[in-house]
């Protein structure tokens, strides 16, 4: 839910070179059923999609800050 240039600034820290949804009107959060209305926060949540849109794979909470999780599932993907 930050902001495009705190997701910028997030992806240089780490070395990303996928892109990060900004979600800041809260639209995404709430269709994925992320959103903690109570707290006007999203439970952090990496998504992996194919090529045809299929989420492959999701890891929510503390562990979606570390890339390395999502990285090695994106190299399962087959290519192509």
């Amino acid at each position: 839910m930050d902001a495009a240039p705190s997701n910028r600034r997030f992806a240089e820290d780490l070395g990303l070179t996928f892109p990060l949804l900004s979600d800041f009107r809260k639209i995404v959060s709430t269709q994925y059923g992320i959103l903690n209305e109570e707290r006007g926060i999203a439970m952090r949540t990496t998504y992996i999609l194919d090529k045809q849109g299929v989420v492959r794979w999701i890891q929510q909470g503390s562990d979606a800050i570390d890339p390395s999780g999502a990285k090695l599932e994106c190299a399962r993907l087959p290519k192509g």
